[in-house]
């Protein structure tokens, strides 16, 4: 007896005709269920395909009542002309008025989780029954899993087109109303964020530089800006330098103090000054930095998941990362890397930006500039990567070959190169860079060149 209702599937048919008969009674009670329930959570399969029907005519502004929805579920083949009639009325007959319907809601998306919670369960259990692979790895997929499902984000099953273009529409809604709040996660570059429209909430972003380029001052400058305008907090993880050498830069970059003097102390009264002023923004700012050295993605979720409010992830860089096994074959290793930290962004729904070294191939090239081709160690960064921005300096270039700089050499001037744009365009934007203050910045209109 025990056993029997155990295994029973959690559902209730009455709160699912509830819900359905609400959206009848008042077709405009949908707005308040649209971005909680999806067709899945129905356990019944005649009641997806009613819910699905109702969405169909929610998007053509066609009226819901009992002609529609019975007409639109013959259409589809769901009921023969002669069938479902009477079902219809008794669901519409179910409730006198719409005013519970977001209780109803719960009990169903409650009911739903649960059946998920189940098939996770089972699904772990085989995985541990069968014993082919770490108890670590077990044990974060059961995590991953869990988390999929706590954050609402359970992927098992297909989304039905009409139920992602209401969210497409809402957002498109948000946009005219709100355009600032509706883009992407702003760089503080207007010119950069001219041409990505910010970045996405699942975005990767990749940073690709030859040493000396200035790519971690890059990141650091986004992520203070991030920090700075969107009050959520910035994760740095640094596997190259110590937290407190990353500081030193993020310190001289906001209060525009040369990075020599900062690190031998040899400080003026007036630079103090301006030190305190921007550590005092700084502490009040969200920036949260681990300077693990070699952690791999796995360790990097499990700690980013214990974040709340999380706005953007920075790290230090691709190539210092290890993977979760050991792999013999560095290329397939990194692309193991990329694709997993391609996943993480997609589960903690915020940018990811991972700065990455590039092979000496523009060093081999008369025109320098760096191309995809140059990503070290894997295609698979290109291929995984929503964005991929380059950053160039001429004048780096001119000053290693211990030549003297021509005269049309721009000075500290760089180039964003944005090689790869998932959402957009491609582009080259001119920004300024400040080497002694680590600190790029966007051209004044008197230094943008012509």
């Amino acid at each position: 007896m025990a056993d029997d209702i155990i295994r029973k599937l959690p559902f209730s048919a009455i709160a699912e005709q509830s819900l359905l008969g609400s959206i009848l009674t008042e077709p405009s009670s949908l707005d308040y269920v649209a971005d909680i329930i999806s067709s899945d959570d129905f356990y019944l399969e005649e009641h997806k395909q009613i819910y699905l029907a109702m969405h169909e005519l929610f998007l053509t502004n066609s009226q819901i009542d009992i002609v529609t929805l019975i007409d639109t579920l013959v259409r589809k083949g769901i009921y023969s002309k002669s069938g479902g009639e009477e079902y219809i009325k008794v669901i519409a007959q179910t409730v006198p008025n719409a005013l519970n319907i977001k209780d109803y809601a719960k009990i169903v998306k409650d009911k739903s989780i649960l059946r998920k919670l189940i098939d996770m369960c089972g699904e772990i259990s085989d995985m541990a029954y069968s014993e082919q692979d770490e108890v670590t790895n077990l044990l974060d997929a059961a995590q991953n899993k869990l988390y999929a499902i706590t954050q609402g984000r359970e992927t098992k099953n297909f989304r039905h087109i009409r139920e992602v273009i209401t969210d497409v529409y809402s957002h498109l809604k948000e946009m005219i109303t709100n355009p600032e709040s509706a883009q992407g996660t702003a760089t503080g570059f207007k010119s950069l964020d001219k041409v990505l429209a910010g970045m996405g909430k699942s975005d990767l972003v990749l940073v690709g530089a030859r040493p000396g380029m200035g790519k971690t001052s890059f990141c650091l400058n986004i992520a203070t800006n991030v920090a700075r305008s969107t009050k959520k907090k910035v994760c740095i993880f640094s596997l190259e330098m110590s937290a407190e050498q990353l500081v030193n830069r993020i310190i001289s970059s906001e209060a525009l103090v040369d990075s020599y003097a900062l690190r031998t102390g040899e400080l003026k009264p007036e630079e103090w000054e301006h030190i305190a002023q921007a550590v005092s923004l700084l502490a009040g700012s969200d920036i949260l930095i681990d300077d693990t050295s070699g952690i791999t993605v796995t360790g990097m979720k499990a700690k980013l998941r214990r974040v709340d409010n999380l706005g953007l992830v920075v790290i230090d860089y691709l190539q210092l990362m290890q993977s979760d096994r050991h792999i013999d074959n560095r290329v397939q290793e990194v692309a193991e890397i990329s694709r997993a930290m391609k996943i993480m962004a997609k589960e903690l729904m915020v940018p990811v930006i991972c700065c990455a070294q590039l092979s000496r191939g523009p060093e081999s090239r008369t025109v320098k500039k760096p191309m995809l081709s140059d990503l070290r160690d894997s295609g698979a960064i290109e291929q995984d990567a929503d964005v991929v921005i380059f950053l160039y300096r001429d004048d780096y270039y001119k000053n290693a070959e211990g030549n003297d700089v021509p005269a049309d050499t721009e000075q500290n001037v760089a180039e964003i190169i944005v090689a790869k744009n998932r959402h957009g365009s491609t582009d080259t934007i001119k920004i300024g860079w400040t080497g002694r203050y680590t600190k790029f910045r966007e051209l004044a209109q008197e230094d943008t060149p012509h």
